[in-house]
């Protein structure tokens, strides 16, 4: 199989922990840094599947770098440095216990819900009448719990206020820079031919400062759909042309895989991880309008663990 970087297991200059997530691998340094390594691996239906894509780390990693560094007069972040093209370092904070999640539009989980009958989620009223794929008048808000295993779960603001999960002030704060990240994401989308559909932001704390922490506006925590072709598609009820791992979920299922009990994941040939790959690379150079410039993938994990340990020397 093409080079990928499907697992990690490095020792860094004042390491105290990794944790191994589906796609990210996290590296606690003294307790003050966070090194997070974005892999090659792929997961659909909460399953990661066997094969890795050839540079869609890298693409994440990217995309995300840029997106932090164009709101962050918006909401400090945690990001320092990217030492790596599939590497951000950065500061280590206490994880709020709820994502963000906002959406412009009806489409996805919120489209399911409302197709099955119900005009609440997450505390936020829906209105009678609309459509799928359809644009909300203001975008709403509807977080989840951040589940340590299996699914997170709505939540609504008053649940999460009287769990003591966030207190009230903090919470309208997240909200207000959820609503803010989310426009500016909507205004950058917009100059390249898109829009931001929904997305997700996680936020944590350090020292009494709530930062943005993690990915944002990556296909992979992120639905962007093609402005063109929108309003014809919505008016026929028609599907929209998207920018997200759709596809990939969308191989699977005409495969006969959607993460139940009993199915196997089909077999992802060389040419089907590379076509991902491709199609993952398509993505960065829309969403972000620059060319996708491929890092070496010889000797790969060398590479890495160089330019982080000389990060980490240097500070």
């Amino acid at each position: 199989m093409s080079q990928s970087l499907t697992k990690t297991n490095f020792s860094f200059p004042g390491q105290k922990s990794v944790y191994h997530g589906k796609v990210r691998d996290v590296y606690n340094i003294n307790d003050d840094l966070l090194v997070m390594i974005v892999s090659d691996r792929i997961s659909a239906f909460d399953v990661i599947l066997p094969e890795g894509i050839p540079y869609k780390g890298q693409v994440l990693n990217q995309i995300a770098a840029k997106f932090l560094d164009a709101t962050r007069d918006i909401v400090p972040n945690w990001k320092l440095a990217t030492p790596d093209p599939m590497v951000t370092v950065g500061i280590r904070c206490e994880p709020y216990e709820v994502e963000m999640v906002i959406r412009g539009y009806l489409t996805g989980h919120a489209w399911r819900e409302y197709k099955a009958g119900k005009r609440m989620l997450c505390g936020v009223a829906l209105p009678e009448g609309m459509v799928e794929n359809q644009k909300f008048e203001t975008p709403i808000i509807t977080p989840t719990t951040k589940a340590k295993e299996g699914h997170d779960e709505d939540i609504s603001k008053e649940e999460i206020i009287a769990q003591g999960l966030v207190s009230r002030e903090e919470y309208e704060q997240l909200e207000a820079y959820t609503q803010a990240i989310f426009k500016r994401g909507t205004e950058i989308a917009d100059q390249m031919g898109l829009i931001l559909v929904d997305t997700k932001y996680e936020f944590g704390k350090r020292d009494g400062k709530i930062l943005l922490m993690d990915e944002i506006h990556t296909p992979d925590s992120s639905r962007y759909f093609y402005k063109e072709g929108y309003e014809e598609n919505l008016a026929k009820g028609l599907p929209q042309r998207q920018l997200s791992k759709e596809f990939v979920r969308q191989w699977l299922i005409e495969n006969g895989f959607q993460g139940k009990d009993g199915q196997t994941v089909p077999y992802m040939s060389e040419a089907y991880c590379l076509s991902v790959s491709e199609r993952y690379i398509e993505l960065y150079e829309k969403i972000v309008g620059e060319p996708f410039v491929k890092a070496d993938l010889k000797q790969l994990e060398a590479r890495i663990e160089a330019n982080v340990t000389q990060y980490l020397l240097k500070r």
